[in-house]
């Protein structure tokens, strides 16, 4: 059955929507007539709610999408310029600090697997939390763009450091400089999401990769994709001490000793085939 989170004494939410269902926090960005781009009240929900789902026993993964056509057109241009003239710098530095803390910092480090679901428009800033996801689906349809050229300024909020990250420095700068659209289609493609299908497939799609995520060993999983991000700078001898270290790390954190118990079931029982299920937990 579906559930709704509530709000608490210190969330009163009027941009965000956090519904629970199978063991996945849904959560959609509401600004629908605004194609959900980020204002200064979405980011501080989006915080607030964070840091919530990450205590949550309901919540195991995070799905992140958009209300109505689009994901998100990036920044709310009119709210953080216009009206952010004449505030003190220390407000419009806190403005821009909630921002960062929920788009990048607090998505990158999520204690649970978080997956993007990209239903429509992404645009600008909306690279950001894209990226920073663990995992992101996108609709065919679905239409990108890094338009700021268009507008004499250039892709800010580390929407540039994200493209760096993800795109081959040909395709990042052939969309930054020309601020072109593509597809969902292209950005399965160029790797920016890790698939693109039919619009009308897309939650249901999401759902099961999703569901698949829950079937892990959540210390396990955790553990591993933050190995995946951490060993991207480091020398080859530098991971593989790492990577010793870690893994012993996980077997302490891991109580269940899946360690054991799936070696056990693939070595003596031959009660399963890695790659294809999991180990039973339960036995």
């Amino acid at each position: 059955m579906s559930e709704y989170l509530t709000e608490g004494p210190d969330l009163s939410r009027t941009c965000v929507d956090v519904m629970f269902d199978e063991g996945i926090a849904w959560v959609t960005l509401n600004r629908p007539e605004k194609r959900n781009a980020m204002s200064p009240t979405l980011n501080s929900e989006m915080l607030a709610i964070l840091e919530q789902l990450e205590l949550d026993p309901r919540c195991g993964v995070v799905v992140l999408t958009g209300a109505g056509d689009s994901f998100s057109a990036g920044m709310d241009l009119k709210e953080y310029f216009r009206e952010t003239d004449g505030l003190p710098p220390a407000q419009v530095r806190r403005i821009r600090q909630t921002a960062q803390a929920w788009q990048w910092r607090t998505l990158q480090h999520f204690g649970k697997p978080t997956i993007a679901m990209v239903n429509g428009w992404c645009f600008g800033g909306a690279f950001t939390p894209l990226v920073a996801c663990d995992l992101a689906i996108a609709a065919n349809e679905a239409v990108f763009g890094l338009s700021e050229i268009n507008w004499g300024i250039i892709p800010g909020g580390n929407v540039t450091k994200a493209i760096q990250e993800r795109l081959r420095p040909q395709d990042a700068a052939l969309y930054i400089m020309t601020g072109r659209n593509f597809t969902g289609e292209k950005a399965a493609q160029m790797g920016l999401v890790a698939e693109a299908v039919p619009l009308t497939d897309l939650r249901d799609h999401t759902r099961a990769l999703a569901l698949e995520l829950l079937s892990k060993n959540p210390v396990v999983l955790n553990a591993a994709k933050i190995a995946l991000k951490k060993v991207a700078d480091m020398t080859w001898d530098v991971a593989e001490d790492y990577l010793v270290a870690k893994g012993a790390q996980t077997r302490v954190a891991d109580k269940t000793d899946g360690r054991n118990k799936g070696i056990t079931q693939f070595l003596d029982e031959k009660s399963y085939k890695p790659g294809l299920e999991g180990y039973r937990r339960d036995k």
